[in-house]
């Protein structure tokens, strides 16, 4: 393993560290009149540590259908848009369905979309070792972005019949560099199994950090979840409530 791969995983154990102590200090605080409840509309464990993390208390919540992730032309064409309308995608869909129950209170519901882009090409999860094998090679020794969407949609319902819904959503880009990579370090990497649920075929958390050479941006982006921006957007969620919808 070389130097560059132990700096790059000291400093997400280093993130990580951080993000837990920032944890401690906020369990520690004094605790506020809670507002809003929080869904995340994602069964990602990366985005549920990184949610946590932050000291926002949430549940989990995904749509009984899964949502439709096809790209129109258009939308594949441009990736960041592309990104935040599946974020639009998978929050929206929770909402409809909380509010086809009749909800009533204050509630915050949290999509999120994350997307792997070189030279414009939006590489998903793969779907085989060939084709993540196949990613990989072409990420090898390039700079890639990596693009996470968050769509953040307020439900303030009083009662079942007065309901007042809004939405924002961003994007926040990191940038990450391979080093130069040989077949069997690929082939060797794939068959550690991480991949497979992955956009771009690799986990920069994981052990897919020994791929990589450095990275620009945040690392919470890479991740899945740019949980800094989103605090600093939506700092009702620090006040949130844990509660069942």
């Amino acid at each position: 393993m070389t130097e560059s791969t132990n700096e790059l995983q000291q400093e997400v154990a280093k993130a990580v560290a951080d993000a837990e102590l920032r944890q401690a200090v906020a369990e520690e605080a004094a605790p506020q009149a809670p507002a809003f409840e929080v869904i995340l509309a994602s069964n990602s464990p990366r985005r549920r540590e990184l949610l946590n993390a932050a000291g926002v208390k949430f549940t989990v919540r995904t749509p009984a259908t899964p949502v439709d992730e096809s790209l129109e032309p258009d939308l594949a064409a441009d990736p960041e848009e592309a990104a935040k309308k599946l974020a639009e995608r998978k929050a929206g869909a929770v909402i409809q369905e909380v509010l086809a129950e009749n909800y009533t209170g204050m509630l915050i519901v949290i999509g999120a979309d994350t997307m792997v882009v070189l030279d414009g090409k939006i590489f998903g999860k793969p779907r085989s070792a060939s084709d993540g094998k196949h990613m990989l090679r072409q990420l090898s020794g390039r700079t890639h972005e990596v693009i996470t969407a968050v769509s953040v949609w307020m439900v303030a319902a009083p009662n079942a019949e007065d309901v007042s819904l809004g939405f924002r959503t961003f994007a926040d880009i990191s940038h990450v560099t391979f080093r130069d990579l040989t077949d069997e370090e690929i082939t060797d990497y794939l068959r550690k199994g991480e991949s497979f649920d992955k956009a771009g075929a690799y986990a920069i958390q994981g052990e897919g950090a020994a791929l990589v050479d450095h990275y620009d941006g945040s690392l919470d982006t890479i991740i899945g979840l740019p949980t800094t921006r989103l605090i600093k957007e939506f700092p009702d969620l620090v006040n949130a409530e844990d509660a069942e919808c």
